[in-house]
């Protein structure tokens, strides 16, 4: 006979261990959507930058000199800040403070000379983001001669790095890589994102190019891009000096003398040897033609060989003899190349912005562009940067937020000083109370709302080679410049509203010494709030 085993079925019991199943389900929901709500809250941010990018090359502010469409897309969505300046125009000392949020002489990295090196264990932002939870990336251009910190993946530049087949620096130390140097920095920061793309963790990805910093070598594909056209000269392109204060007269980068034919405009060296003009310097530009094709490959080389057949025989068809016509002919081939590179820059900036939106990070990430300082595109017939005038001193930045910016300009006064606080806010991390710059988050959230800053204060200090640029530092308002030659004990003062080109000097004008007098008071008052000692 079969025996059935009959199970008591206790209903209590059940509902008892329903209950608390039940509960333990919603808690483990509820801790994973607490987790993910709170990573997703904190945005990610992608801040691309590129070295030497003047305004004036970007479609989005208005600029017909180059059409930009990549960039223009971050602006579609975001601000454009027109009045963004730099502290200290030259390359280091601005990355520096864009790192720490704190000027020249209190971060200690002033110039760009092979002994100034990062002090790496100071605060900075991307320090302060990693420690609040998120991962951090850096790819691209550092040159601040010491191993970058904050970061949890670095692959950098060697020093300035090279614009073909570069050598990049990682943790896991010193290779080359083959291609393009704008490429290949995007690479880098695809080939990270693609790795990371799943993480819960919010992410801060730097990605900073060479480009278009001299000697401007863009890409072979784009060699031929503007033959057929010329560019418009800047009005001040001839500009002689004989009008000018000794500072002006003294410097060394003019468009004329000394910008080398050979490594900056791509000159055969015969040809730029027998048409040398009277102090016309070639030596760094030799060295300059040796980095770069020394290191292209067959293929890229041959190109160049008949590029620089080109214009060799370009410039002895022409032959150019009068001073302004060598220098016209120098700034169209040298304008082109910059404008080319940043080409190459734009389709790079498309590149990351399509893989953001393909993969489904563009709706919590925030895109920064900017550069580390503007650049002289001819006027007074110049290239490089380093003054505090208009042209060296005024960047671009243009910040798209989800869901917070909407199109328009910015007529604030801001400078990369700003940026190490903006980034700490966007994140919602405490501004530590050290830091000399002013969050920009009020701004972009609201266009009516204003920095309580009525001057930006810079400083130069890198004499006197290279370009002979003498220290200087000062003040800029919405209307008016005072800069002070502190070697030559020197004023300049400008009016921006009526003399937007900083051509005459109001500091000897007798008219001019109460606003004088009030701006030296003022530059007393920065100076003494960011603690300046002479």
């Amino acid at each position: 006979m079969m025996h059935t085993t009959h199970h008591h079925f206790d209903k209590s019991h059940f509902t008892t261990w329903a209950c608390l199943k039940l509960f333990i389900l919603l808690s483990i929901f509820q801790q994973s959507f607490s987790f993910e709500a709170n990573a997703q809250s904190k945005p990610n941010i992608v801040f691309i930058f590129a070295d030497d990018h003047d305004q004036m090359t970007i479609s989005a502010y208005g600029n017909a000199l180059l059409q930009t469409p990549n960039i223009d897309r971050i602006a579609k969505e975001g601000v454009v800040f027109k009045n963004s300046f730099c502290t200290n125009s030259i390359c280091a000392p601005s990355r520096a403070v864009i790192l720490t949020g704190k000027h020249s002489h209190i971060n200690g990295h002033k110039d760009n000379r092979p002994q100034t090196r990062f002090d790496s264990s100071q605060v900075t932002f991307p320090k302060l983001l990693q420690k609040a939870g998120y991962t951090t990336a850096l790819v691209g251009k550092w040159h601040l001669r010491s191993n970058p910190t904050g970061f949890d993946y670095w692959d950098i530049h060697d020093d300035q790095g090279q614009y073909y087949n570069p050598d990049f620096i990682s943790v896991q130390g010193k290779r080359q890589l083959k291609g393009y140097s704008t490429d290949i920095t995007t690479d880098l920061a695809l080939n990270w994102l693609e790795k990371n793309k799943n993480s819960q963790k919010p992410f801060l990805l730097m990605v900073q190019n060479k480009a278009p910093h001299t000697p401007f070598y863009p890409h072979t594909k784009y060699l031929g891009l503007f033959d057929s056209i010329t560019v418009p000269e800047p009005n001040s392109l001839f500009d002689d000096y004989s009008q000018s204060i000794t500072t002006l007269r003294d410097q060394e980068m003019t468009i004329l003398e000394h910008m080398g034919p050979v490594g900056e405009l791509k000159v055969e060296r015969s040809v730029a040897k027998f048409y040398k003009i009277p102090g016309e310097g070639i030596h760094r530009d030799m060295y300059y033609d040796t980095v770069e094709t020394g290191r292209m490959d067959k293929a890229d080389r041959l190109v160049w060989e008949k590029e620089r057949m080109k214009r060799s025989i370009d410039y002895m068809t022409k032959n150019p003899k009068a001073r302004n016509e060598i220098i016209s002919w120098k700034y169209q081939q040298y304008i082109k190349d910059y404008m080319r590179c940043v080409v190459s820059v734009d389709e790079n900036v498309g590149r990351l912005l399509d893989y953001l939106e393909n993969n489904g990070l563009s709706k919590n990430t925030i895109i920064v562009y900017s550069s580390d300082q503007g650049f002289w595109l001819g006027q007074r017939g110049w290239f490089d940067k380093r003054w505090m005038y208009e042209q060296s001193m005024r960047m671009p930045l243009i910040i798209k937020w989800p869901g917070i910016t909407k199109a328009r300009f910015s007529e604030t006064l801001v400078q990369n000083l700003d940026y190490a606080p903006t980034f700490l806010e966007m994140a919602g991390i405490n501004i530590p109370a050290e830091i000399q710059g002013k969050s920009l988050v009020s701004i972009l959230k609201n266009d009516k709302v204003k920095l309580n800053r009525d001057a930006l204060f810079y400083q130069y200090f890198e004499y006197p080679q290279p370009h002979r640029v003498q220290p200087h530092y000062g003040i800029r308002t919405e209307r008016y410049k005072l800069i002070y030659f502190n070697g030559l004990n020197q004023y300049e003062l400008y009016d921006l509203k009526t003399d937007p080109s900083e051509i005459n000097n109001l500091a000897a004008n007798d008219a001019y010494s109460a606003l004088l007098k009030e701006m030296k008071a003022k530059l007393e008052i920065e100076k003494k709030r960011y603690k300046v000692v002479e």
